[in-house]
């Protein structure tokens, strides 16, 4: 990080300035240019705020060369994350995540979880705790629905995904193998400290309006906790300008690959919100270097009581697994 101060700085006020940032465990020089003095800082700058720094005196400028996100970034950490699920390695294979938007039935999930499986799926997804838009839409069977999705898990041998939304929820979910943060949570730092403490593998959805920026601090409070086991997921930003429920950020990929060395997969179902949207936004993910994907399949999506529009069914699933396997092939 550079402070750029004005060129009239005291030297007092200097000494000073520099004092504070030691407790910090930064430490700076002080170069005096023609229109202003440098203070250039090396050590701990990634706890730096850069616009509380520019709101004390003297300080025309603070800018950062590192990014805030240390634990996150590839700088301190060039080599891939690889997060083991079972028998699944999430950042070294790719992964299929597959499975219903809401547990509705024991015969739902025993039909869905062989059905993913026949597919090609290695993860199945359920939610039980729904937070949704509408208060009047269906919220998930809650803690009956825990006991649908792992036991349905085990009987086809596929690990388990689900959404946690609350920090309370912990106990509960002890036996679902990866607990998903939802877009509506990407900023709840008090579940993201939470899950920290934890040693469970996290899949962190990007938020709707949030930058790439914000989903790697948002990552960051999950590793500062000492939770290494984080996979990003892009799964659409809300643009207004798409005819699909949001816009996937395919460009997010790369750009996650060369900033993080965390797994990035992509949600499309989401962006799409429609069916027929979902596999061509899933080529596209698989194009840019996505680690997986996260599909929603229903075996009657007509029916679901959640997102059906979106949901594939298992011969769709199917088709897309061939798909994508044959796209991978070629990309290699």
């Amino acid at each position: 990080m550079i402070l750029m101060l004005q060129k009239n700085t005291p030297e007092p006020a200097i000494r000073q300035l520099l004092a504070q940032l030691s407790l910090q465990n930064v430490k700076g020089g002080c170069v005096a240019g023609d229109n202003a003095i440098l203070l250039p800082l090396v050590g701990e700058t990634w706890r730096l705020d850069p616009s509380a720094l520019q709101a004390l005196p003297f300080v025309m400028e603070a800018r950062r060369l590192t990014p805030a996100y240390r634990l996150a970034g590839r700088t301190a950490h060039p080599e891939n994350t690889v997060v083991t699920v079972g028998d699944v390695s999430v950042g070294a294979d790719f992964c299929l995540i597959a499975g219903p938007c809401a547990v509705e039935s024991a015969y739902q999930m025993d039909t869905l979880s062989r059905a993913v499986k026949d597919a090609g799926a290695q993860l199945l997804r359920g939610g039980v705790f729904k937070p949704r838009t509408s208060p009047y839409t269906f919220q998930g069977m809650g803690e009956p629905g825990v006991d649908l999705l792992v036991q349905a898990g085990r009987n086809a041998g596929l690990p388990t995904v689900t959404e946690i939304s609350d920090a309370s929820q912990m106990e509960l979910l002890s036996g679902v193998d990866v607990w998903q943060v939802g877009t509506r949570n990407m900023q709840n730092f008090t579940l993201l400290k939470a899950l920290g403490q934890v040693r469970k593998p996290i899949l962190l959805k990007r938020g709707a309006a949030a930058t790439v920026e914000e989903l790697l601090l948002a990552a960051e409070y999950i590793l500062s906790g000492g939770n290494e086991q984080v996979i990003l997921c892009e799964r659409g930003i809300r643009s207004g300008l798409t005819a699909a429920r949001a816009a996937l950020d395919v460009s997010s990929i790369p750009v996650l690959k060369r900033l993080t060395h965390l797994p990035v997969i992509v949600d499309p179902s989401h962006a799409a919100g429609r069916a027929d949207l979902v596999e061509p936004l899933a080529l596209a993910a698989v194009a840019a270097g996505a680690d997986g994907l996260l599909v929603e399949v229903h075996d009657r999506p007509a029916t679901a009581l959640s997102d059906g529009a979106q949901a594939l069914t298992p011969a769709q699933l199917t088709q897309l697994a061939e798909k994508t396997a044959r796209l991978r092939a070629a990309l290699a």
